[in-house]
Formats: structure tokens, C-alpha cells, sequence
């Protein structure tokens, strides 16, 4: 196993928009505007899912989700990129701080998202709004859906050089409210009723300071890219969710962590600690029931899901941040694994140092 690199995770910054929702209140906007609109039996099926005790509350980017039916697109993407550069400086400012950095400090930056898009990225945003050196590279990630942390980091860590003081931003930032859409479709119903809003950053350096990243892997399985994916319809972003995807996430990250583990000679019974994106509940328990994990290995996971939601890319950060809150100790084995579109997954080992 290759230690040499030394490349760490310094602090994890995690924000949400202040307003929060609950499922009952949720549902009573669907219920008010869509009456008449979808079917009798989508609306039964909305209330089940919506009713479902995984999700209890979400964060959203918008004050009155009323609006949110009738937005219209140029509204959405100023919408998007205002709170997406809002929250993605919030949690930056939060891991420098935790981590004792300046702006200036920072020698790089990447930031993934999949939920809007602006051109120049929202990099450029960020090192305007933080004020960092205007000279470092930046870049910015699309297309990996709720799985882009983890490309992410791997991409973070790249980027350090062997210079003590070199340290990175890796950012995930998801505005999801950003993609509402409602109609006669499961996929849509499921997404209305789980999605969230929220960013994510982490600081990554090369002192022997924090967790160690020592490598990350990948699985593309295309064949499964109508399982999971985002359509245009309309001019407007619209999430595809098949039925069958908990059981096609299960088998490709099971395959994916198996790689991992046997390139660096561990077994599962190694790894004590997993931050998992909290794609749903059935994907949780999919995901537990074929790498077979214990139910306190999931525990954050589950409580991501049911006080934030599916953030998309940021829920797994959202996840080891509640590790690492929970104490962690030195020595101890540790995987980050977060699947999305495409069919992509995407996990990470570190160690405790």
C-alpha cells in the first residue's frame, strides 16, 4: 500500500439554507397545487412516499415553496447560482476556519455540481466572494451527480504539491430545488419528496494532520445510464430514478469496494467507519445488505437522510463529517462511497492518522 503521498483532509465545512420543510408541509404544497393536475393515483402514491418516516426534514433554497411551481427557468438559474455560491462560501469559510487558513492560504480549488450550470463555473465566484489568490488553478466538475464528491477529492489531492503549505478546496454544492419538476412520473414523485439543497467543503493539505486519503477507484456502468440520470425536457433539467436502482447501486458499489479493499489488502471487516451517500432508504439498506455492513456502520447515513434529505454530491460529506464529529480513532479504517448518474460510483479509503 502506497502511504507516501500524504495527502489529507484537513476539516469538513456543511451548510443548508436556513429554511427548512417538513414532509406534512411538503406534501400539503403538492397536494394544493397538483390537485387535479396528476392522477388520483399519483397523488396517493405521493402521500405514501412523502409519509415515509426515512425523510422528517429538508433545507431549501427558496422561501415559499410555492414558488417553485411556476418558476421559471431564467428565475431558477439566478436562483441556483446565487444560494449555490452563497452556501459553497459558507462552507468553505467554515473548513478554513476549522483548519486555521486564510483565504490566501489556499493554493487551489475544485467544485462539482450537477444541479445547475453557469459559465464561467462557480469557481470563479467563490475566489472573487472569498477573496483567495487569483492564481491558482480551479476547476470545476459536471456530470457525476450525487456521486461527484468523491471525483472530487480525487481530483483535490491531485492538485497538492509537495509545498508544506499547499492546500486545497474541494467544494459540493447541489441547489436539487433547482430541478422541481411534478408530474405523472415515480421518479419525479420520489425526487419532489427526498431531495435537498446544501454544500459541502473540505480542506485538503499534506501535513500529517487529519485523516489520510490513500486511494480512490471508480466503476462506470453505462449500461445502467437510463437507471439514473438527469433528461432535458423543455429546456428544464428533470430527474430519471428507476425502481430497479437500489439493487443496481447494491451490486456496483458492493463490486467497487471489493476492488478497493483487495488493492490495498483489507477486508470489509477491516473498515470500521463508512460515509455513504444517502441516496434513499432502499439504497442505504441495498448498499448495506451486499457489502455487509452492520447497521451502526450506516447509522450516519441514515441520519443524513432523515434531517437533510438527498442532498445529492454532498450527502457523503454530509456523512463523514458526522463521523469525524464522532470521534475517530487514530489508526482507524475508513471508506467514503457515493454512486449517481451515469451508472458511476465512486469510493475512497482513508485512515485516521
Amino acid at each position: 500500500m502506497d502511504t507516501s503521498r500524504g495527502k489529507h483532509i484537513a476539516s469538513v465545512g456543511t451548510v443548508v439554507p436556513e429554511r427548512t420543510i417538513i414532509q406534512a408541509e411538503a406534501i400539503e404544497v403538492i397536494e394544493k397545487h397538483y390537485k387535479g393536475k396528476i392522477s388520483n393515483e399519483s397523488m396517493e402514491l405521493a402521500r405514501r412516499i412523502f409519509g415515509h418516516p426515512s425523510v422528517k426534514t429538508r433545507h431549501i433554497a427558496i422561501n415559499d415553496p410555492a414558488f417553485l411551481i411556476n418558476e421559471d427557468l431564467d428565475a431558477r438559474i439566478k436562483r441556483f447560482t446565487e444560494n449555490a455560491l452563497q452556501l459553497s462560501c459558507d462552507a468553505s469559510l467554515s473548513a478554513m476556519k476549522t483548519a486555521g487558513l486564510k483565504p490566501q492560504d489556499i493554493t487551489g480549488i475544485v467544485v462539482n455540481t450537477c444541479t445547475g450550470y453557469v459559465c464561467p463555473g462557480i469557481s470563479t465566484y467563490i475566489i472573487e466572494k472569498l477573496g483567495l489568490r487569483r492564481d491558482i488553478p480551479a476547476y470545476d466538475l459536471v456530470g457525476a451527480g450525487c456521486g461527484g464528491a468523491v471525483p472530487n477529492l480525487n481530483m483535490s489531492r491531485a492538485l497538492l504539491d509537495d509545498r508544506l503549505g499547499s492546500a486545497v478546496l474541494s467544494v459540493s454544492v447541489e441547489i436539487c430545488t433547482a430541478a422541481f419538476h411534478m408530474d405523472d412520473d415515480i421518479s419525479l414523485i420520489v425526487s419532489n419528496a427526498i431531495f435537498g439543497d446544501g454544500a459541502s467543503a473540505c480542506v485538503l493539505w499534506n501535513r500529517p494532520q487529519g485523516i489520510e486519503l490513500l486511494d480512490c477507484a471508480l466503476i462506470h456502468a453505462p449500461e445502467h445510464r437510463e437507471k439514473i440520470r438527469f433528461i432535458h425536457k423543455n429546456g428544464q433539467l428533470i430527474n430519471q430514478l428507476s425502481a430497479d436502482l437500489p439493487r443496481v447501486v447494491g451490486k456496483v458499489a458492493a463490486e467497487l469496494v471489493s476492488r478497493l479493499l483487495k488493492k490495498n489488502g483489507l477486508l470489509v471487516a477491516d473498515v470500521k467507519h463508512w460515509a455513504l451517500h444517502a441516496g434513499g432508504e432502499n439504497v442505504i439498506n441495498a448498499v448495506k445488505d451486499e457489502l455487509g455492513l452492520t447497521e451502526p456502520q450506516v447509522r450516519w447515513a441514515r441520519k443524513v437522510l432523515s434531517e437533510y434529505g438527498n442532498i445529492s454530491s454532498p450527502s457523503a460529506i454530509f456523512a463523514l463529517k458526522q463521523i469525524l464529529g464522532s470521534g475517530i480513532a487514530t489508526g482507524d479504517w475508513g471508506i467514503i462511497v457515493a454512486f449517481g448518474a451515469g451508472m458511476s460510483a465512486y469510493a475512497c479509503l482513508f485512515r485516521k492518522i
